[in-house]
Protein backbone atom coordinates (compact mmCIF):
# COMPACT_ATOMS: atom_id res chain seq x y z
CA UNK A 1 0.00 0.00 0.00
CA UNK A 2 2.90 2.09 0.59
CA UNK A 3 4.33 2.88 -2.56
CA UNK A 4 1.01 3.61 -4.37
CA UNK A 5 0.99 6.91 -5.99
CA UNK A 6 4.61 7.55 -4.91
CA UNK A 7 4.69 10.45 -7.19
CA UNK A 8 1.53 11.84 -6.11
CA UNK A 9 2.16 11.40 -2.63
CA UNK A 10 5.28 12.86 -2.87
CA UNK A 11 3.63 16.24 -4.50
CA UNK A 12 0.90 16.10 -1.35
CA UNK A 13 3.02 16.06 0.96
CA UNK A 14 5.37 19.14 -0.41
CA UNK A 15 2.21 21.08 -0.67
CA UNK A 16 0.90 20.32 2.87
CA UNK A 17 4.40 21.56 4.03
CA UNK A 18 4.36 25.20 5.07
CA UNK A 19 7.49 27.50 3.38
CA UNK A 20 7.77 29.65 5.78
CA UNK A 21 7.63 30.07 10.04
CA UNK A 22 6.06 33.40 9.98
CA UNK A 23 2.66 35.19 9.01
CA UNK A 24 2.79 38.32 6.23
CA UNK A 25 3.75 41.45 7.55
CA UNK A 26 4.79 44.42 6.23
CA UNK A 27 7.13 47.07 9.22
CA UNK A 28 6.36 50.43 9.36
CA UNK A 29 9.43 52.38 9.35
CA UNK A 30 9.77 54.75 12.48
CA UNK A 31 9.33 58.43 12.55
CA UNK A 32 11.80 60.80 13.97
CA UNK A 33 10.91 62.67 17.16
CA UNK A 34 11.97 66.00 16.06
CA UNK A 35 11.90 67.83 19.29
CA UNK A 36 13.69 65.05 21.22
CA UNK A 37 16.57 64.91 18.35
CA UNK A 38 16.75 69.10 18.96
CA UNK A 39 16.98 68.49 22.72
CA UNK A 40 19.52 65.97 22.19
CA UNK A 41 21.55 67.79 20.16
CA UNK A 42 20.97 71.22 21.81
CA UNK A 43 19.99 72.71 18.41
CA UNK A 44 18.69 75.60 20.33
CA UNK A 45 21.51 76.22 22.67
CA UNK A 46 24.36 75.65 19.77
CA UNK A 47 22.66 77.56 17.99
CA UNK A 48 22.35 80.50 20.05
CA UNK A 49 26.10 79.97 20.95
CA UNK A 50 27.37 80.17 17.36
CA UNK A 51 24.88 82.47 16.50
CA UNK A 52 26.35 85.08 19.17
CA UNK A 53 29.34 84.43 17.45
CA UNK A 54 28.52 85.11 14.30
CA UNK A 55 29.54 82.00 13.15
CA UNK A 56 29.15 80.73 10.27
CA UNK A 57 30.19 83.61 8.28
CA UNK A 58 27.83 85.26 5.98
CA UNK A 59 30.62 83.86 3.37
CA UNK A 60 29.60 80.20 4.01
CA UNK A 61 28.71 78.05 1.65
CA UNK A 62 28.82 74.90 3.48
CA UNK A 63 27.02 73.55 6.35
CA UNK A 64 28.60 74.08 9.69
CA UNK A 65 29.53 71.30 11.95
CA UNK A 66 25.87 71.39 13.89
CA UNK A 67 24.15 71.42 10.65
CA UNK A 68 26.37 68.11 9.52
CA UNK A 69 25.39 66.30 12.50
CA UNK A 70 21.70 67.35 11.91
CA UNK A 71 22.47 65.72 8.09
CA UNK A 72 24.19 63.08 9.35
CA UNK A 73 21.87 61.73 11.82
CA UNK A 74 18.78 61.63 9.07
CA UNK A 75 21.56 60.10 6.47
CA UNK A 76 22.06 57.18 8.85
CA UNK A 77 18.02 56.70 9.92
CA UNK A 78 17.70 56.58 5.96
CA UNK A 79 20.45 54.14 5.36
CA UNK A 80 19.04 51.77 8.46
CA UNK A 81 15.74 52.36 7.24
CA UNK A 82 17.09 50.99 3.81
CA UNK A 83 18.63 48.00 5.10
CA UNK A 84 15.75 46.75 6.90
CA UNK A 85 13.54 46.98 3.26
CA UNK A 86 16.47 45.72 1.98
CA UNK A 87 16.29 42.17 4.72
CA UNK A 88 12.50 42.31 3.79
CA UNK A 89 13.20 42.25 0.41
CA UNK A 90 15.36 38.98 0.83
CA UNK A 91 12.86 37.23 3.45
CA UNK A 92 9.80 37.86 -0.05
CA UNK A 93 12.33 36.84 -2.15
CA UNK A 94 13.10 33.76 0.05
CA UNK A 95 9.40 33.18 0.50
CA UNK A 96 8.35 33.32 -3.45
CA UNK A 97 11.16 31.21 -4.19
CA UNK A 98 9.65 28.51 -1.22
CA UNK A 99 6.43 28.57 -3.25
CA UNK A 100 8.38 26.65 -5.98
CA UNK A 101 5.70 26.66 -8.43
CA UNK A 102 8.13 25.23 -11.13
CA UNK A 103 8.78 22.47 -9.31
CA UNK A 104 5.05 22.01 -8.18
CA UNK A 105 4.29 21.60 -12.03
CA UNK A 106 6.70 19.02 -12.69
CA UNK A 107 5.53 17.32 -9.73
CA UNK A 108 2.25 17.25 -11.04
CA UNK A 109 3.57 16.22 -14.99
CA UNK A 110 5.84 13.26 -12.94
CA UNK A 111 1.85 12.09 -10.73
CA UNK A 112 -0.24 12.23 -13.78
CA UNK A 113 2.66 10.10 -15.42
CA UNK A 114 2.82 7.57 -12.43
CA UNK A 115 -0.30 7.40 -11.06
CA UNK A 116 -2.18 6.05 -13.58
CA UNK A 117 0.25 3.19 -14.19
CA UNK A 118 0.53 2.85 -10.21
CA UNK A 119 -3.27 2.06 -10.20
CA UNK A 120 -3.31 -0.51 -13.26
CA UNK A 121 -0.43 -2.21 -11.97
CA UNK A 122 -2.70 -2.73 -8.56
CA UNK A 123 -5.36 -3.77 -10.96
CA UNK A 124 -3.41 -6.41 -12.51
CA UNK A 125 -2.10 -7.79 -9.56
CA UNK A 126 -5.83 -8.11 -8.00
CA UNK A 127 -6.34 -9.89 -11.59
CA UNK A 128 -3.82 -12.49 -11.05
CA UNK A 129 -4.39 -13.09 -7.79
CA UNK A 130 -8.63 -13.95 -8.85
CA UNK A 131 -7.41 -15.91 -11.62
CA UNK A 132 -5.94 -18.20 -9.64
CA UNK A 133 -9.26 -18.32 -6.79
CA UNK A 134 -11.15 -19.08 -9.61
CA UNK A 135 -9.12 -21.80 -10.89
CA UNK A 136 -9.02 -23.52 -7.69
CA UNK A 137 -13.34 -22.69 -7.99
CA UNK A 138 -13.24 -24.29 -11.17
CA UNK A 139 -11.76 -27.50 -9.86
CA UNK A 140 -14.34 -27.50 -7.25
CA UNK A 141 -17.50 -27.31 -9.53
CA UNK A 142 -15.45 -30.11 -11.47
CA UNK A 143 -15.12 -32.01 -8.32
CA UNK A 144 -18.77 -31.93 -7.31
CA UNK A 145 -20.07 -32.72 -11.26
CA UNK A 146 -18.04 -35.81 -11.36
CA UNK A 147 -19.16 -36.98 -8.36
CA UNK A 148 -22.55 -36.26 -9.39
CA UNK A 149 -22.35 -38.16 -12.29
CA UNK A 150 -20.31 -41.52 -10.87
CA UNK A 151 -23.00 -41.58 -8.48
CA UNK A 152 -25.93 -40.37 -10.83
CA UNK A 153 -27.04 -37.77 -8.06
CA UNK A 154 -29.37 -35.13 -9.49
CA UNK A 155 -29.24 -32.84 -6.08
CA UNK A 156 -27.90 -30.76 -4.07
CA UNK A 157 -26.01 -31.88 -0.97
CA UNK A 158 -27.30 -31.49 1.78
CA UNK A 159 -24.44 -29.35 3.90
CA UNK A 160 -25.37 -29.06 7.88
CA UNK A 161 -24.62 -25.51 8.96
CA UNK A 162 -22.59 -24.73 11.93
CA UNK A 163 -25.52 -24.17 14.08
CA UNK A 164 -27.59 -27.65 12.76
CA UNK A 165 -24.50 -29.44 13.93
CA UNK A 166 -23.87 -28.00 17.59
CA UNK A 167 -27.87 -28.58 18.03
CA UNK A 168 -27.62 -32.22 16.92
CA UNK A 169 -24.23 -33.15 18.89
CA UNK A 170 -26.46 -30.99 21.75
CA UNK A 171 -29.14 -34.01 21.25
CA UNK A 172 -26.84 -36.24 21.96
CA UNK A 173 -25.11 -35.33 24.88
CA UNK A 174 -28.41 -34.48 26.10
CA UNK A 175 -29.55 -37.53 25.38
CA UNK A 176 -26.20 -39.12 26.90
CA UNK A 177 -27.53 -37.54 30.20
CA UNK A 178 -30.92 -38.18 30.19
CA UNK A 179 -30.30 -42.03 29.74
CA UNK A 180 -27.86 -41.63 32.91
CA UNK A 181 -30.00 -39.94 35.07
CA UNK A 182 -33.10 -42.23 33.85
CA UNK A 183 -31.24 -45.51 34.62
CA UNK A 184 -28.72 -44.54 37.39
CA UNK A 185 -32.35 -44.34 39.50
CA UNK A 186 -32.99 -47.65 38.44
CA UNK A 187 -29.27 -49.15 39.09
CA UNK A 188 -28.32 -47.39 42.14
CA UNK A 189 -30.57 -49.93 44.29
CA UNK A 190 -28.87 -52.59 43.85
CA UNK A 191 -25.33 -51.14 43.75
CA UNK A 192 -22.76 -51.42 46.50
CA UNK A 193 -21.94 -47.51 46.23
CA UNK A 194 -25.18 -46.19 46.06
CA UNK A 195 -26.43 -43.66 43.98
CA UNK A 196 -22.90 -42.58 42.97
CA UNK A 197 -22.23 -46.15 42.11
CA UNK A 198 -25.36 -46.22 40.11
CA UNK A 199 -24.89 -43.79 38.25
CA UNK A 200 -21.44 -44.51 37.18
CA UNK A 201 -22.90 -47.90 35.81
CA UNK A 202 -26.07 -46.06 34.18
CA UNK A 203 -23.15 -43.77 32.52
CA UNK A 204 -21.22 -46.36 31.35
CA UNK A 205 -23.93 -48.23 29.50
CA UNK A 206 -25.41 -44.98 28.00
CA UNK A 207 -22.22 -44.25 26.65
CA UNK A 208 -21.78 -47.58 24.93
CA UNK A 209 -25.44 -47.41 23.97
CA UNK A 210 -25.46 -43.93 22.09
CA UNK A 211 -21.76 -43.53 21.67
CA UNK A 212 -22.55 -47.09 19.45
CA UNK A 213 -25.28 -45.98 16.97
CA UNK A 214 -23.62 -43.17 16.19
CA UNK A 215 -20.42 -44.31 15.06
CA UNK A 216 -22.25 -47.15 13.34
CA UNK A 217 -24.95 -44.82 11.89
CA UNK A 218 -22.48 -42.43 10.69
CA UNK A 219 -19.27 -44.58 9.38
CA UNK A 220 -21.63 -48.03 8.53
CA UNK A 221 -25.31 -48.10 7.98
CA UNK A 222 -25.23 -44.35 5.64
CA UNK A 223 -23.24 -46.92 3.21
CA UNK A 224 -26.72 -48.55 2.65
CA UNK A 225 -27.95 -45.53 -0.11
CA UNK A 226 -24.08 -45.86 -1.78
CA UNK A 227 -24.18 -46.88 -5.40
CA UNK A 228 -21.58 -49.40 -5.14
CA UNK A 229 -22.61 -53.35 -3.82
CA UNK A 230 -19.58 -53.05 -1.46
CA UNK A 231 -20.22 -50.09 0.18
CA UNK A 232 -24.31 -51.40 0.34
CA UNK A 233 -22.93 -54.37 2.01
CA UNK A 234 -20.94 -52.74 4.33
CA UNK A 235 -23.98 -50.41 5.42
CA UNK A 236 -26.03 -53.45 5.76
CA UNK A 237 -23.68 -55.26 7.92
CA UNK A 238 -23.43 -51.52 10.17
CA UNK A 239 -27.33 -51.83 10.40
CA UNK A 240 -27.14 -55.62 11.59
CA UNK A 241 -24.36 -55.33 13.79
CA UNK A 242 -26.07 -52.06 15.01
CA UNK A 243 -29.29 -53.86 15.96
CA UNK A 244 -27.57 -56.72 17.78
CA UNK A 245 -25.35 -54.16 19.66
CA UNK A 246 -28.35 -52.03 20.58
CA UNK A 247 -30.39 -54.93 21.69
CA UNK A 248 -27.64 -56.58 23.22
CA UNK A 249 -26.46 -53.73 25.80
CA UNK A 250 -30.16 -52.96 26.42
CA UNK A 251 -31.02 -56.31 27.28
CA UNK A 252 -27.43 -56.77 29.61
CA UNK A 253 -28.48 -53.37 31.29
CA UNK A 254 -32.09 -55.08 32.13
CA UNK A 255 -30.54 -58.03 33.04
CA UNK A 256 -27.82 -56.51 35.21
CA UNK A 257 -30.55 -54.53 37.55
CA UNK A 258 -32.60 -57.80 38.42
CA UNK A 259 -29.12 -59.54 38.83
CA UNK A 260 -27.77 -56.95 40.62
CA UNK A 261 -30.48 -56.90 43.10
CA UNK A 262 -30.05 -60.17 44.57
CA UNK A 263 -25.83 -60.69 44.19
CA UNK A 264 -23.64 -58.31 44.01
CA UNK A 265 -20.38 -60.00 43.61
CA UNK A 266 -21.87 -62.52 41.18
CA UNK A 267 -23.80 -60.08 39.21
CA UNK A 268 -21.48 -60.01 35.97
CA UNK A 269 -21.73 -63.79 35.89
CA UNK A 270 -25.38 -63.92 36.57
CA UNK A 271 -26.31 -61.70 33.76
CA UNK A 272 -24.16 -63.46 31.06
CA UNK A 273 -25.59 -66.76 32.26
CA UNK A 274 -28.98 -65.05 31.39
CA UNK A 275 -28.64 -63.44 28.02
CA UNK A 276 -27.25 -67.03 26.81
CA UNK A 277 -30.20 -69.09 28.27
CA UNK A 278 -33.29 -66.97 28.28
CA UNK A 279 -32.06 -63.44 26.96
CA UNK A 280 -36.06 -62.30 26.90
CA UNK A 281 -37.00 -63.68 30.35
CA UNK A 282 -36.88 -60.48 32.32
CA UNK A 283 -38.91 -61.11 35.80
CA UNK A 284 -39.88 -57.26 36.66
CA UNK A 285 -41.98 -54.49 34.82
CA UNK A 286 -38.83 -52.05 35.45
CA UNK A 287 -36.71 -53.74 33.92
CA UNK A 288 -38.34 -53.89 30.75
CA UNK A 289 -39.34 -50.22 30.99
CA UNK A 290 -35.42 -49.55 31.26
CA UNK A 291 -34.92 -52.13 28.39
CA UNK A 292 -37.09 -49.91 26.09
CA UNK A 293 -36.02 -46.41 27.83
CA UNK A 294 -32.27 -47.43 26.42
CA UNK A 295 -33.47 -49.03 23.05
CA UNK A 296 -35.68 -45.55 22.45
CA UNK A 297 -32.31 -43.01 23.03
CA UNK A 298 -30.24 -45.53 21.15
CA UNK A 299 -32.98 -45.73 17.95
CA UNK A 300 -32.85 -41.59 18.58
CA UNK A 301 -29.11 -41.17 18.58
CA UNK A 302 -28.82 -43.44 15.49
CA UNK A 303 -31.51 -41.44 13.32
CA UNK A 304 -29.16 -38.42 15.03
CA UNK A 305 -25.82 -39.76 13.44
CA UNK A 306 -27.31 -40.88 10.70
CA UNK A 307 -28.68 -36.99 9.72
CA UNK A 308 -25.15 -35.49 10.82
CA UNK A 309 -24.37 -34.63 7.07
CA UNK A 310 -26.00 -35.65 3.90
CA UNK A 311 -26.29 -39.16 3.92
CA UNK A 312 -24.81 -40.33 0.60
CA UNK A 313 -20.81 -40.70 1.70
CA UNK A 314 -18.69 -37.86 0.57
CA UNK A 315 -21.20 -36.24 -0.78
CA UNK A 316 -21.26 -33.37 1.85
CA UNK A 317 -17.43 -32.77 1.79
CA UNK A 318 -17.50 -32.17 -2.02
CA UNK A 319 -20.04 -29.90 -1.96
CA UNK A 320 -18.28 -27.98 1.24
CA UNK A 321 -15.31 -28.17 -0.37
CA UNK A 322 -17.49 -26.28 -3.40
CA UNK A 323 -18.80 -23.87 -1.26
CA UNK A 324 -15.60 -23.24 0.67
CA UNK A 325 -14.10 -22.16 -2.41
CA UNK A 326 -16.98 -19.91 -3.75
CA UNK A 327 -16.73 -18.16 -0.89
CA UNK A 328 -12.80 -17.66 -1.09
CA UNK A 329 -13.32 -16.06 -4.13
CA UNK A 330 -16.38 -14.23 -4.05
CA UNK A 331 -14.97 -12.45 -0.28
CA UNK A 332 -11.77 -11.81 -2.13
CA UNK A 333 -12.92 -10.00 -5.40
CA UNK A 334 -15.16 -8.18 -2.98
CA UNK A 335 -11.82 -7.31 -0.99
CA UNK A 336 -9.66 -5.88 -4.22
CA UNK A 337 -13.03 -3.74 -5.48
CA UNK A 338 -13.28 -2.29 -1.78
CA UNK A 339 -9.23 -1.81 -1.80
CA UNK A 340 -9.45 -0.08 -5.29
CA UNK A 341 -12.37 2.03 -3.90
CA UNK A 342 -10.53 3.35 -1.53
CA UNK A 343 -7.32 3.67 -3.75
CA UNK A 344 -9.26 5.77 -6.00
CA UNK A 345 -10.98 7.72 -3.42
CA UNK A 346 -7.96 8.81 -1.91
CA UNK A 347 -6.18 9.84 -4.97
CA UNK A 348 -9.15 11.90 -5.97
CA UNK A 349 -9.00 13.25 -1.78
CA UNK A 350 -5.31 14.53 -2.71
CA UNK A 351 -5.85 15.86 -5.93
CA UNK A 352 -8.43 18.22 -4.72
CA UNK A 353 -6.15 19.38 -2.23
CA UNK A 354 -3.53 19.93 -4.48
CA UNK A 355 -5.56 21.86 -6.75
CA UNK A 356 -7.29 23.66 -3.27
CA UNK A 357 -3.14 24.30 -2.49
CA UNK A 358 -2.48 25.74 -5.52
CA UNK A 359 -4.84 28.26 -5.51
CA UNK A 360 -3.61 29.58 -2.15
CA UNK A 361 -0.13 29.51 -3.26
CA UNK A 362 -0.79 32.18 -5.68
CA UNK A 363 -2.97 33.91 -3.24
CA UNK A 364 -0.28 34.02 -0.93
CA UNK A 365 2.32 34.85 -4.11
CA UNK A 366 0.00 37.92 -4.84
CA UNK A 367 -0.01 39.18 -1.24
CA UNK A 368 3.97 38.65 -0.77
CA UNK A 369 3.87 40.84 -3.84
CA UNK A 370 1.59 43.24 -2.74
CA UNK A 371 3.44 43.67 0.62
CA UNK A 372 6.61 44.12 -0.64
CA UNK A 373 5.06 46.72 -3.44
CA UNK A 374 3.85 48.68 -0.04
CA UNK A 375 6.96 48.53 1.88
CA UNK A 376 8.77 50.24 -1.11
CA UNK A 377 6.11 52.93 -1.16
CA UNK A 378 6.36 53.57 2.29
CA UNK A 379 10.27 53.54 2.56
CA UNK A 380 9.82 56.56 -0.36
CA UNK A 381 7.11 58.35 2.13
CA UNK A 382 9.91 57.68 5.00
CA UNK A 383 12.64 59.17 2.98
CA UNK A 384 10.12 62.42 2.39
CA UNK A 385 9.05 62.45 6.01
CA UNK A 386 12.94 62.11 7.15
CA UNK A 387 14.02 65.39 4.50
CA UNK A 388 11.26 66.98 6.46
CA UNK A 389 12.66 66.02 9.62
CA UNK A 390 15.82 67.44 8.25
CA UNK A 391 14.35 70.49 7.67
CA UNK A 392 12.47 70.94 10.39
CA UNK A 393 15.86 70.43 12.68
CA UNK A 394 18.09 72.70 10.55
CA UNK A 395 14.94 75.36 10.88
CA UNK A 396 15.23 75.48 14.63
CA UNK A 397 19.08 75.58 14.50
CA UNK A 398 19.26 78.24 12.13
CA UNK A 399 16.29 80.87 13.48
CA UNK A 400 18.01 80.22 17.01
CA UNK A 401 21.84 81.35 15.03
CA UNK A 402 19.81 84.08 13.38
CA UNK A 403 17.95 86.00 16.70
CA UNK A 404 21.93 86.08 18.15
CA UNK A 405 23.79 86.82 15.58
CA UNK A 406 24.69 90.74 14.92
CA UNK A 407 26.12 89.86 11.52
CA UNK A 408 24.17 89.06 8.20
CA UNK A 409 23.23 85.32 8.18
CA UNK A 410 24.78 83.16 5.82
CA UNK A 411 22.36 82.73 1.94
CA UNK A 412 22.42 79.01 2.51
CA UNK A 413 20.45 79.61 5.47
CA UNK A 414 17.30 80.80 3.31
CA UNK A 415 17.95 77.08 1.16
CA UNK A 416 15.94 74.16 2.25
CA UNK A 417 18.20 70.37 2.84
CA UNK A 418 17.16 68.25 -0.73
CA UNK A 419 18.19 64.30 0.51
CA UNK A 420 19.16 62.01 -1.50
CA UNK A 421 16.63 59.55 -2.73
CA UNK A 422 17.90 55.71 -2.40
CA UNK A 423 15.41 53.51 -4.82
CA UNK A 424 14.52 50.10 -3.36
CA UNK A 425 15.65 47.03 -5.95
CA UNK A 426 12.86 44.70 -5.72
CA UNK A 427 14.54 41.68 -7.61
CA UNK A 428 11.50 40.27 -10.00
CA UNK A 429 13.52 39.14 -12.72
CA UNK A 430 12.95 35.06 -11.48
CA UNK A 431 8.88 35.82 -10.54
CA UNK A 432 5.99 34.47 -12.10
CA UNK A 433 3.77 36.90 -13.96
CA UNK A 434 0.62 36.26 -12.10
CA UNK A 435 -1.50 36.13 -15.47
CA UNK A 436 0.80 33.22 -16.69
CA UNK A 437 1.05 31.67 -13.13
CA UNK A 438 -3.14 31.79 -13.29
CA UNK A 439 -2.73 30.02 -16.74
CA UNK A 440 -0.33 27.38 -15.75
CA UNK A 441 -2.87 26.54 -12.12
CA UNK A 442 -5.56 26.77 -14.74
CA UNK A 443 -3.51 24.07 -16.83
CA UNK A 444 -2.26 21.79 -14.13
CA UNK A 445 -6.14 21.33 -12.38
CA UNK A 446 -7.43 20.43 -15.47
CA UNK A 447 -4.67 17.96 -16.10
CA UNK A 448 -5.57 16.82 -12.35
CA UNK A 449 -9.31 16.62 -13.18
CA UNK A 450 -8.33 14.38 -16.16
CA UNK A 451 -6.38 11.83 -14.45
CA UNK A 452 -9.47 11.66 -11.81
CA UNK A 453 -11.52 10.93 -14.47
CA UNK A 454 -8.86 8.01 -15.88
CA UNK A 455 -8.47 6.95 -12.48
CA UNK A 456 -12.30 6.55 -12.34
CA UNK A 457 -12.55 5.10 -15.62
CA UNK A 458 -9.65 2.53 -15.08
CA UNK A 459 -11.21 1.28 -12.00
CA UNK A 460 -14.88 0.40 -13.92
CA UNK A 461 -12.66 -1.12 -16.23
CA UNK A 462 -11.19 -2.95 -13.69
CA UNK A 463 -14.12 -4.42 -12.11
CA UNK A 464 -14.99 -5.98 -15.49
CA UNK A 465 -11.98 -7.41 -15.99
CA UNK A 466 -13.02 -9.24 -12.60
CA UNK A 467 -16.41 -10.07 -13.48
CA UNK A 468 -14.72 -11.49 -16.86
CA UNK A 469 -13.04 -14.48 -15.15
CA UNK A 470 -16.61 -15.76 -14.44
CA UNK A 471 -17.01 -16.37 -18.22
CA UNK A 472 -13.40 -17.57 -18.39
CA UNK A 473 -13.94 -20.19 -15.89
CA UNK A 474 -18.34 -20.51 -15.97
CA UNK A 475 -19.68 -21.67 -13.54
CA UNK A 476 -21.44 -25.48 -13.36
CA UNK A 477 -25.33 -26.00 -12.41
CA UNK A 478 -26.22 -29.93 -11.01
CA UNK A 479 -22.92 -30.79 -13.38
CA UNK A 480 -23.06 -28.72 -16.52
CA UNK A 481 -21.17 -26.42 -17.32
CA UNK A 482 -22.99 -22.75 -17.84
CA UNK A 483 -21.92 -19.58 -19.75
CA UNK A 484 -21.78 -16.72 -16.98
Amino acid sequence: MAARFEALNRLWESIRESNHDFRASTDIFPILDVEKISRSLELHERGTENGAANRPVKSARALDDVEQRIVAKVEEEKKTSYQLLEDQFHTFSDRLRNLDFEGQFGLIRQANASSLSDFKAEVASGVDELHGLRRDLKIAEDELSSFKQKHSLDRAAKVTSSAAWGFKVSLLVLLLFLETALNGNFLARGSEQGLVGGITEAFTFAFLNIGSAVLLAFFCVRYLVHRGFFPKFLGLLGLVAYCAIAIGINLALAHYREASATTLSLAGTEVMRRLSESPLTLSELNSWMLFGVGLMFSAIAFVDGCLLTDPYPGFAGVQKRLHIARQRYIDRKQDLIDDLRDIRDDHNEKVEQIIRDLSMRRQEALAIISHRSRGAELFIQHQNQLERAANSLLTIYREANRQARTEPEPKYFSAPYEMDRLNPSQHVFEEWNDRELAQRIQTAQAELSVQVKRIGAEFETAIDRYHQLDNLFPEGINGQAQAA
